[in-house]
């Protein structure tokens, strides 16, 4: 996707070579799994969820750190901060010129549109919902409504996933948005509260409609920049839908699918919903509350 020729007008935030105090391991990381069960669950959240016993004890990857003392880094708009915070490698650049074209798009999409800040990590950071530790993959806070993004997960993406390709990460971070526009809009706010009442199942329900909204959305920008798209695109996108799918990803760690703690949609789901955003490129089309069928 050609996206190389965007201004970096955006809320960037880089908490990398920084450190942070906090329980390390799997210990610190199903602490936060309360938090991440409520709402704040990020595209790479399902992977955890799914498949944490799979990566950390098999395949060695998703591996969590100690770290020391330290705060979470403040939003940077321009100038020299910005600059090396966009610059470091390939895929941070390739993160930020996403951004800011969702930015740009949204922000004709949406009235009354405001600016996420994507957070840049290593490893562990923070966030106003918590620790954020790269098992987690990427993920949304509405509490400071920033994009948590540890840029290794497309490494893991790409090789224990089989979803490589620009487009496959850029999905991930237009899904991450899917779940700020939700937070603007006041769905988001109005799901937690249903959840809150609501038994387990009933709650991850209502999460996997909130997933596949957040999927639908990351579909409309897509279609909304239909002339930047390149042979191939669409295809690693639904790779990478089908990849994180809550059977796939129970089937791959040994584990029988059972829909009642699915949190994320199927992989059909997921890929049906990023290419009905797709194909229409409107918001409309993405209320998957309403839908009888997903």
């Amino acid at each position: 996707m050609r996206l190389d020729d965007y201004d970096n007008d955006i809320q960037v935030s880089d908490q990398r070579g920084q450190s942070f105090g906090g329980g390390g391991g799997l210990g610190g990381l199903l602490g936060f799994l309360p938090l991440l069960m409520g709402r704040k669950l990020g595209c790479g959240t399902i992977v955890l969820i799914a498949i944490v016993g799979f990566f950390i004890f098999s395949s060695g990857g998703l591996q969590l750190g100690g770290g020391g003392g330290g705060s979470a880094g403040s939003a940077q708009r321009g100038g020299t901060s910005l600059e090396s915070s966009c610059n470091i490698d390939a895929v941070s650049k390739e993160a930020c010129n996403t951004l800011s074209s969702l930015d740009n798009t949204w922000e004709q999409v949406l009235p009354g549109f405001r600016q996420p800040t994507l957070v840049f990590y290593s490893q562990r950071g923070q966030s106003g919902c918590g620790a954020a530790q790269s098992a987690m993959g990427p993920f949304y806070c509405p509490t400071d409504q920033g994009i948590y993004l540890d840029t290794d997960f497309f490494r893991q993406l790409d090789q224990q996933m089989g979803a490589g390709g620009d487009f496959a990460r850029r999905y991930v971070i237009a899904h991450e948005m899917g779940h700020h526009i939700q937070k603007l809009t006041g769905v988001a706010d109005e799901v937690r509260q249903r959840q809150a009442r609501a038994s387990q199942e009933e709650g991850n329900a209502l999460q996997v409609r909130m997933e596949l909204q957040a999927d639908c959305y990351a579909g409309v920008w897509a279609g909304q920049n239909r002339d930047r798209l390149e042979p191939g695109d669409i295809e690693e996108g639904m790779t990478a839908a089908h990849a994180i799918g809550d059977d796939t990803l129970m089937k791959e760690a040994g584990r029988r699918p059972v829909e009642s703690m699915f949190t994320h949609g199927t992989s059909e789901q997921r890929m049906r919903w990023l290419q009905r955003g797709l194909q229409s490129g409107d918001p409309q089309q993405c209320d998957t509350f309403a839908a009888r069928s997903l």
